[in-house]
């Protein structure tokens, strides 16, 4: 059973929570009923992600071979054979559509475009799979799309509107997180080869500036979204403090990136390092006084 969730990469499920970001930063987590329609639309986007990540592994079965840790993968390894993997990608991909026409039947209003969003998806990483990820910049815009996607599916369902200033920093913050993975793969290349075609369009020093400029830019957004009239109405107005925790949260993850050189992807880095966790906690809890208990 271990080797079909490794196949499906339930681990990455944890990207889908943008779907909830709606719900959490206008103030109805505790509504029941938007709660439960987010949480459809999460498993919908954790089904169609798993049922990509399939496809993915089975057209690149021959290339994760002879890479050292994807050779480790279920398909790559021989642990799941290739008509069993087309088998589990039928049984996902039939739960995505399963979940879409159930929220058409409990909540027809959001329907076409909920659907609307998780087809675009679905193409989408498909291209990007069979092409797109191998063309420099293309690919971490389509990695930060997706999830954009993700924030845009959990607005549909839950009937919440999305600030501009809130997509468009989903959009830069996605990219904080896949050039830092890119510039990790390059740091990685310089002694192991490299292991992804897209590379040969980016070098160290364009990695750098390109997640220095994200990272302001992330900044930036975050500030005009708390100070955006909408959220100001919304909220107190000293929600716009919380820019300290954000400002020091990227200082600190360009301090390990740039000055201690760790390669590991962004995710990685959060998870290892305590003081970004003390600032996501703090953030979270100044956000949460915000909206809950103002």
């Amino acid at each position: 059973m271990y080797k079909y969730v490794k196949l499906l990469r339930i681990e990455q499920w944890v990207k889908n929570l943008f779907v909830f970001v709606p719900l959490f930063f206008s103030g109805n987590v505790t509504n029941i009923d938007l709660l439960f329609k987010s949480t459809l639309a999460f498993f919908t986007f954790c089904f169609v992600a798993s049922s990509i990540y399939i496809i993915n592994d089975y057209l690149d079965v021959e290339a994760d071979r002879k890479h050292p840790q994807k050779s480790l993968r279920p398909l790559a390894s021989g642990a799941v054979s290739k008509s069993q993997a087309l088998l589990l990608f039928v049984v996902v991909f039939a739960l995505t559509v399963g979940m879409i026409f159930f929220l058409r039947a409990a909540y027809d209003e959001s329907f076409w475009q909920f659907s609307t969003i998780i087809g675009f998806y679905f193409f989408m990483n498909i291209a990007y799979t069979v092409r797109l990820k191998h063309v420099a910049i293309v690919d971490i815009c389509i990695i930060a799309v997706g999830f954009v996607l993700r924030v845009l599916a959990g607005g549909y369902v839950s009937g919440i509107v999305i600030s501009q200033w809130a997509i468009l920093l989903t959009f830069v913050l996605a990219l904080v997180l896949a050039t830092g993975k890119r510039r990790g793969e390059l740091i990685n290349a310089q002694t192991s080869g490299r292991t992804r075609k897209a590379l040969d369009g980016y070098n160290v020093q364009f990695a750098d500036i390109a997640l220095s400029i994200t990272c302001a830019l992330a900044i930036v957004c975050y500030l005009m979204f708390t100070l955006s009239p909408e959220v100001q109405q919304r909220f107190h107005p000293r929600v716009f403090y919380t820019v300290i925790f954000v400002v020091f949260a990227f200082l600190r993850y360009l301090q390990q990136t740039l000055v201690y050189n760790r390669t590991e992807s962004p995710t990685k880095v959060i998870y290892k390092d305590r003081y970004i966790q003390v600032t996501l906690v703090l953030w979270l809890a100044a956000f949460l006084l915000q909206i809950y208990f103002k």
